[in-house]
């Protein structure tokens, strides 16, 4: 037998919602923060970069400014890369950040924002792994670009352009990048959370594990890191059965 793991406490509908408008304000102070921020954000310097590097994507090299499409603006997201990894192989985290943007884009293009993916892995093997994912957005390899475009490994990147010359505005890694993964935001507004050790949670609720621990899972849904594991996106992939390996070559790009 199980212990059932320890629920909130129990109120009348009167006292529970006493609590929610009590939390409501304190949730608008963080929205309105956000709009604070997002302000200063937006009149960050910005430094040149070079427009005129090239990239390979899918109709071979092209210089960095094409990406723009025409339009002046620029998001990318850097996913970290493994050498000759085969797609269960690959960065799970950067694959939860992808899998969010990835419906991301026509509301982008709409307010004249374009988006493309960036990875230092050769394009012999992103481009497979993009049709594999099913991913619309464009890819572009950096392998041969030799200049740094935005940021490292997992960073979200924000350019402007002023006809052939470019201009890098803003990037973020890490926990920044939950702005764009709704999903942590859904897991905040239920009881028990993220599940992970370091939330601040009432006594009894269930223990807390390692951060990430649910972006892998093996063929039967149990979440790990093993060798039997795939991004929890890739199961729902045509063809994405039971892995033996992960194939890492013990370093990434």
């Amino acid at each position: 037998m199980t212990t059932a793991p320890a629920r909130p406490p129990l109120v009348d509908m009167e006292t529970w919602q006493q609590a929610r408008d009590a939390l409501l304000a304190r949730e608008k102070a963080y929205t309105h923060e956000g709009d604070a921020l997002a302000a200063e954000r937006r009149g960050l310097p910005m430094a040149e970069v070079d427009g005129k590097a090239e990239v390979v994507g899918a109709e071979g090299p092209v210089p960095f400014v094409d990406l723009f499409a025409g339009r002046n603006e620029l998001l990318t997201y850097q996913h970290m890369w493994y050498d000759g990894a085969p797609p269960q192989g690959q960065c799970e985290g950067c694959t939860n950040a992808a899998w969010h943007l990835q419906v991301s884009t026509p509301y982008l293009e709409a307010r004249g924002v374009s988006f493309a993916f960036l990875a230092s892995g050769g394009w012999d093997e992103l481009g497979p792994f993009a049709d594999f994912m099913g991913y619309r957005q464009p890819w572009y390899s950096l392998r041969d670009s030799g200049v740094p475009l935005g940021g490292g490994m997992g960073n979200l990147s924000a350019f402007l352009r002023d006809g052939d010359r470019v201009f890098l505005t803003y990037t973020t890694t890490g926990r920044g990048n939950e702005a764009f993964s709704g999903s942590f935001a859904l897991l905040d507004r239920t009881p028990y959370g993220r599940g992970e050790a370091w939330e601040e949670t009432p006594e009894g609720w269930p223990e807390g594990r390692e951060p990430c621990w649910y972006w892998r899972t093996d063929a039967e849904g149990t979440a790990g890191w093993g060798g039997t594991s795939r991004p929890v996106p890739q199961w729902t992939r045509p063809g994405a059965g039971p892995v033996t390996t992960l194939g890492r070559q013990g370093h990434c790009h």
